[in-house]
């Protein structure tokens, strides 16, 4: 993937968090209101699905390792030092929280992805740009 690619996967990433910006809500409250919940989900899914995305696209146009699966993305980034451990393990947690999401492994807890979603979600998906430009 060329960095036209890359920048376009980028802009989608960040109009992903923008649309989330503008529809969760202020409190867990008003979060556990179905259709809430639902919208905040599935942006959540959709940010996460478009960093491994820009993961995939940065490991191939720097001709690094093939992942065996998507939460080898950040182990090898971090192993080319792209990305540091911290935000590799975060990142790995956003995938594993996605993934419980999407697969309604159980009860999903409202409290913790509300607080993913209103708190760590944007910080760390911008850090992880950040470091993608870099």
């Amino acid at each position: 993937m060329n960095q036209e690619r890359i920048d376009e996967k980028i802009r989608e990433i960040e109009k992903y968090l923008e649309e989330l910006d503008s529809i969760k809500p202020d409190s867990l409250e008003e979060y556990t209101n179905l259709k809430e919940k639902a919208a905040c989900e599935r942006y959540f899914e959709k940010i996460i699905e478009a960093v491994i995305d820009l993961g995939f696209a940065i490991l191939k146009s720097q001709s690094l390792d093939k992942p065996e699966d998507d939460r080898d993305v950040f182990n090898i980034l971090e192993r080319n030092n792209i990305i540091d451990p911290d935000l590799s393990q975060r990142m790995k947690e956003a995938k594993g929280m996605r993934n419980f999401i999407s697969h309604q492994y159980g009860d999903v807890n409202d409290k913790l992805v509300f607080n993913a979603i209103t708190k760590e979600l944007k910080k760390d998906v911008k850090n992880f740009i950040d470091k993608i430009k870099k």
